[in-house]
C-alpha cells in the first residue's frame, strides 16, 4: 500500500532516457477502416475535450500550506480512491503512468515472493502469465480462423449445390468417395446436385442455367443481408477489417467494447457470411481483429494485465503480430504455397517491374477512390442505410459475378489457380495449351507450343474479372459487414501478374530469336513460368495498397519455398511502393484512421517544419486564458464550477495566479470521482470546504468545515518542455513516450499546453488538410 501511495502522490520519477528505454514497446505499437455510422454521432461534442494525462520527466518542486490541528484527522483521501487512474471512452492512456504502475506492482510481488509459499507461487503465476494468455490466444485464434474457413467454404458451395449424401460436405468434400468420378472431371460426382438438379430434374440447357443463377444470387443476397443485420443490432464494431482501429488501440486509444466478447463472437459469425456472400473482400484482416479480441478477453483472467491498460496492450499486440504473420492459419504461414522448378532470368525483371508499377497505380488510385467513397457516405444520407446498401452492392456483385467462372468461384480458389504452375494434374482453362502435350513441357519432346483457343478465352475472362474486380473491391471496403482487403488485392494483382505471364511466354515463343530471348531461352527451353508472374502481381498490388515492404515480401516469400525469388518479389514491392508514394505515403489503413479522426501518430510520418512550440501550445493569442487550479485556495464549489463550465479533461495546478509556477497536474476525471467519493464516505465536506493539493492543509479558521484533500490524485512531475522547444522534438517525445500532452513552461512559470491532439491538428494544417478532422481526444 506504501509503494501505491507514493505513486499516486507523484513521487515515482522517471527520468527521459530511463521512460525512453522503458518504453521501446511504444514504438512497435505506433504503427493501422471503417466509418463506424451505426451509433450516433450526438456524443461528439462531448469528445471536443483535450486528451490530457500527465507523462513524467523533470521532477516539479511542490508548494505546501502551513500545518494545522486538521491535518491530525483521519484523512480518507490519503487511501487509493476507487476509479482514480482510469480512463473515459475515446480517450489515449497515459504510457508513463501505466508503466510506473506495473513497475510499483513488480516490486510488491518481488519483495514479498521471499515471505512465504503462498507468495512464491504467486510470483511464479504473476511471471507465466504472459506465456499462459499468449498461449489460449494463440489455441482460441486458431480454433476460430479454422471453423471460419470450414464454415465459409461449405456456405460458398451452397450457393450452387448441396451434398445429398452428406449435407454438411463442400463440394470436394462430397465427391472424395465417390469411385463415379474421372481425372478430368474430378469435381463432378453423382453425390452432388446443383440446384437446377434438385429443382427442375435437369443438370443442362437455359432452363438449368437460368435456375442455378436464380439461387446464387438468392443465397448472395440472404448471406449478405443476414451479416448486415447482426452487425447492426448486436455489434455495430464488427464491421469493416479492424486493422485501423487496432492499430489505433494500440497506439493507447481507449475504444470500449471493441475488443470484447460480442464483438468477437458477431465478427466470427458474420465473417462467414460475408466471405460466402461473394462480396469482393477476404477474411485476412477481420481475422487480425478476432485474434485481438481472443488477446484482450483472455488478459482479464490475469491480474498482471486487466488492471494496467499498457500491458493490456502487449497481449494485444501479440495477438496482432501472430494473426499478421500467419494471417492464413495453416503450417505453411499462407493459404497458397506452391513451387516453381524453373528459375527466373535477368530479363524478366522487365516485367516484374511493370507489375511493381500497375501495383502502385493500383493501390494509388484505390485509396483515392476508397476514400472518396467512404467519405461521401459518411456525409450523406446514404451512408444512413447501410443495409440498404450492403445489398444493392451483393446484388451487383453477384448478378456480374455469375456468368464468369473467374469472378464466380471463390476468391481464394481462384488466386490458387492463378499462382499454381501448369503440370499434368492441371485441368485448368489456362493450361489448354499444354493439352497436346499430354501435361506439362518437361513430359514432352518438344516443349514450345502455341496457346490453345481456350487460354485465349480464359485471357478474355480474367481481363473482364480484372476489371470487375477493381470496381467493386472500392465499394466494397468500408461496408457494414466484416472485410479484409488481403485477398482482394492479391487476386486484381494476381490476374493481371497471370496476363502478363502468359503474354510473355507467348512472346518467347513466336520471338525466340530477339535478343531478350535469345541469350537466355534456348529453342525448346522451358523458361518462362506464367504462375510466378501471378505471385509477383499479388504482391505488388497487395503492396500498393498496404504500403508494406520487407514485411510483406518475407509473407509472400513463403509461397515459393526457396530464396531464389526474392529478388523479383522485392523489386515488384519496391517499385509498387515508389509509385504509390509518388500519388501519396499513406497506405490504406492509415487513410481510414485519418478518415474516421482517431488520435493516431505515425511513426513513419516525418515532421519536417520548423515551428516552435509557443506556436502549437494553447491558449492561443485570441483564446480565453488557461483553465488552472491553484494549490490551496479553491473551495469544493469553486472546483466544481471549474469543472462544470470547461470541457477539458485535465487542469495545471499551480501555486498562485501571480506566480503562475507550475505543481502539477489533475485529471478532470480523477478529480469528480475524488468529490464524490469522499462525499459518499467522508462527513464535513460541503460545498465550501476548502480543497488543497498541498502535503498539509492550509491555516484555516476554527469554524471552518472541514477541508479535501486531493493531493493523492495529483501527478507532480507532468512532462513540460520550454516554450522555444522545436516542434520536431515535441512531436518525437510524443511518439516515443506516448504521451497525452505536456505543459509548455518559461522560466518555470505555466504558458501553456500541447496535447497529441493540438499536434495532430497541427500536422494536418500544415500538410493542407482539415485540422478540426481529429475529433477524438
Amino acid at each position: 500500500m506504501e509503494s501505491e501511495q507514493l505513486y499516486q502522490r507523484g513521487y515515482c520519477r522517471n527520468s527521459y532516457n530511463s521512460i525512453a528505454s522503458a518504453s521501446s514497446d511504444e514504438e512497435l505499437l505506433d504503427g493501422a477502416g471503417v466509418i463506424m455510422d451505426f451509433h450516433t454521432t450526438e456524443d461528439d461534442n462531448l469528445l471536443d475535450g483535450d486528451a490530457t494525462s500527465p507523462g513524467s520527466n523533470y521532477a516539479m518542486s511542490n508548494g505546501g500550506g502551513a500545518a494545522s490541528s486538521s491535518t491530525h484527522l483521519l484523512d480518507f483521501l490519503e487511501e487509493p480512491i476507487p476509479g482514480v487512474g482510469t480512463y473515459d471512452d475515446f480517450h489515449t492512456i497515459d504510457w508513463v503512468r501505466e508503466k510506473c504502475k506495473d513497475r510499483e506492482r513488480h516490486r510488491k510481488i518481488n519483495s514479498k515472493k521471499k515471505e512465504s509459499a503462498w507468495e512464491f507461487t504467486k510470483s511464479l503465476y504473476d511471471a507465466w502469465s504472459g506465456w499462459l494468455v499468449v498461449t489460449l490466444t494463440g489455441l482460441a485464434s486458431g480454433a476460430l480462423a479454422g471453423l471460419i474457413d470450414i464454415a465459409a467454404d461449405w456456405m460458398n458451395d451452397l450457393k450452387e449445390g448441396v451434398c445429398l449424401s452428406a449435407m454438411w460436405f463442400n463440394h470436394e468434400q462430397c465427391c472424395w468417395t465417390s469411385n463415379e468420378t474421372t481425372f478430368a472431371e474430378r469435381d463432378k460426382c453423382p453425390q452432388w446436385k446443383s440446384w437446377a438438379e434438385l429443382i427442375l430434374g435437369q443438370a443442362e440447357g437455359p432452363g438449368s442455367y437460368i435456375m442455378n443463377y436464380f439461387m446464387y444470387i438468392y443465397w448472395a443476397l440472404s448471406f449478405a443481408f443476414l451479416a448486415v443485420c447482426l452487425v447492426k443490432v448486436f455489434a455495430p464494431y464488427a464491421c469493416g477489417s479492424g486493422i485501423p482501429e487496432i492499430k489505433t488501440i494500440l497506439s493507447g486509444f481507449i475504444i470500449r467494447g471493441y475488443l470484447g466478447k460480442w464483438t468477437l463472437m458477431i465478427k466470427t459469425i458474420t465473417l462467414v457470411l460475408a466471405v460466402a456472400s461473394g462480396l469482393s473482400l477476404g477474411k485476412e484482416g477481420p481475422l487480425v481483429h478476432v485474434a485481438c479480441c481472443c488477446g484482450n478477453i483472455f488478459s482479464y483472467l490475469f491480474p498482471k494485465y486487466s488492471k494496467n491498460e499498457a500491458k493490456k496492450r502487449e497481449v494485444t499486440l501479440a495477438a496482432f503480430v501472430l494473426r499478421s504473420i500467419n494471417p492464413f492459419g495453416n503450417s505453411r504461414l499462407v493459404l497458397f504455397y506452391v513451387e516453381y522448378h524453373t528459375p527466373w532470368y535477368l530479363f524478366e525483371l522487365i516485367p516484374f517491374i511493370l507489375l511493381g508499377v500497375f501495383g502502385g497505380l493500383w493501390g494509388a488510385f484505390f485509396i483515392r477512390a476508397n476514400i472518396a467513397w467512404c467519405r461521401r457516405r459518411k456525409s450523406t444520407r446514404f451512408g444512413k442505410y447501410p443495409v440498404l446498401e450492403v445489398i444493392l452492392v451483393a446484388a451487383i456483385t453477384a448478378i456480374v459475378a455469375f456468368p464468369n467462372p473467374y469472378t464466380r468461384q471463390n476468391t481464394s480458389e481462384l488466386i490458387k489457380e492463378l499462382f499454381t504452375d501448369c503440370g499434368p494434374l492441371e485441368t485448368s482453362q489456362l493450361c489448354k495449351y499444354r493439352s497436346q502435350m499430354n501435361g506439362s513441357k518437361a513430359f514432352t519432346d518438344d516443349p514450345n507450343q502455341p496457346a490453345e483457343p481456350g487460354v485465349y478465352s480464359a485471357m478474355w475472362q480474367l481481363c473482364l474479372a480484372l476489371i470487375f474486380k477493381i470496381i467493386m473491391t472500392i465499394f466494397t471496403f468500408g461496408l457494414k459487414v466484416p472485410s479484409g482487403l488481403f485477398i482482394p488485392s492479391m487476386a486484381i494483382g494476381a490476374i493481371a501478374g497471370r496476363i502478363v505471364g502468359i503474354a510473355v511466354e507467348q512472346l518467347a515463343y513466336y520471338h525466340h530469336d530477339w535478343f531478350l530471348f535469345k541469350e537466355w531461352c534456348e529453342v525448346g527451353a522451358d523458361c518462362i513460368t506464367p504462375g510466378l508472374y501471378a505471385m509477383v502481381g499479388a504482391a505488388a498490388c497487395l503492396g500498393g495498397v498496404t504500403r508494406m515492404t520487407v514485411s510483406l515480401v518475407v509473407i509472400v516469400f513463403e509461397l515459393t519455398g526457396g530464396l531464389e525469388y526474392i529478388v523479383p518479389l522485392m523489386a515488384a514491392v519496391m517499385t509498387s511502393k515508389w509509385v504509390g508514394d509518388a500519388f501519396g505515403r499513406e497506405g490504406i489503413y492509415e487513410a481510414h484512421i485519418r478518415l474516421n479522426g482517431y488520435p493516431f501518430l505515425d511513426a513513419k510520418e516525418e515532421f519536417t517544419h520548423t515551428t516552435l512550440a509557443r506556436e502549437v501550445m494553447r491558449p492561443r493569442r485570441n483564446d480565453p486564458p488557461l483553465a488552472v487550479l491553484t494549490q490551496d485556495d479553491l473551495t469544493v464549489e469553486e472546483l466544481q464550477s471549474v469543472i462544470n463550465e470547461t470541457s477539458y479533461n485535465g487542469f495545471p495546478v499551480i501555486v498562485s495566479k501571480e506566480s503562475q509556477r507550475l505543481v502539477g497536474f489533475a485529471l478532470r476525471r480523477d478529480i469528480t470521482i475524488a468529490i464524490e467519493n469522499a462525499r459518499r464516505k467522508q462527513e464535513g465536506i460541503l460545498l465550501n470546504s476548502r480543497v488543497y493539493f498541498t502535503q498539509h492543509a492550509p491555516s484555516l479558521p476554527a469554524d471552518s468545515p472541514r477541508p479535501l484533500k486531493l493531493r493523492s490524485i495529483l501527478d507532480m512531475s507532468p512532462f513540460t518542455v520550454t516554450d522555444h522547444t522545436p516542434m520536431e522534438i515535441v512531436v518525437d517525445i510524443f511518439r516515443k513516450l506516448g504521451l497525452r500532452q505536456c505543459l509548455v513552461t518559461h522560466n518555470g512559470r505555466l504558458l501553456g499546453i500541447i496535447t497529441k491532439k493540438d499536434i495532430l491538428r497541427h500536422m494536418a494544417q500544415m500538410a493542407n488538410q482539415d485540422p478540426e478532422s481529429i475529433m477524438f481526444n
